[in-house]
Parts: structure tokens; sequence; C-alpha cells
């Protein structure tokens, strides 16, 4: 079986895709727990881009900001939606 990596490197933005799961979906499926988990303890949005999306929001703060949204806003659709196309379809297997 395929393991789910921990940590993975993110991308500036997240998918955004509201028919589909992709393979970024699976790959960062901790990252949006993750982001959920301290999006909800009240977290500051600069340390959960640096804990979680490994983006320095003093350094690059527009990037940050960005990718700490589009990832937020992905997780959130994964509670909505993307959970149901899990269930439908499965996780992926290994080739």
């Amino acid at each position: 079986m395929q393991k789910i990596p921990l940590d993975p490197d993110v991308a500036d933005t997240a998918p955004s895709d509201p028919n589909a799961l992709t393979p970024y979906d699976h790959e960062h499926a901790v990252t949006y727990l993750r982001l959920l988990d301290a999006n909800t303890a009240g977290a500051d949005w600069r340390e959960i881009a640096r804990i979680v999306l490994h983006i320095d929001a003093e350094r690059e703060p527009s990037r940050a900001r960005m990718a700490y949204e589009s990832h937020l806003a992905r997780a959130k659709w994964m509670t909505e939606h993307g959970y149901r196309l899990l269930l439908r379809y499965g996780w992926p297997v290994p080739d």
C-alpha cells in the first residue's frame, strides 16, 4: 500500500478543480489536515505558513499568504466535497 507523505513540499497554490481529486491532493492530505487543525486552533496564518507550508511569511509575505489561502480553501473543499470522491473512487493504488 502506498504511504501518504507526512510533510511534503508544497506548491505556491493548491489545486482548484472542483470536480476531481488530483495527485497533489492525495500527496497533501496530511498537509490539509494540519492546516485545518491549526486554523481551528486560531493559529496565526504566518505561523501556519512557516510550519506547515515551509514558507517564511516575513521574507515572502505575498507568496506565503497566497499559498496559505489556496491550501486552506482546498482543505475545506476536501471536507465538504472531496471526501465524497474518496468514498466513491478510493485512494489511489500503487502502480
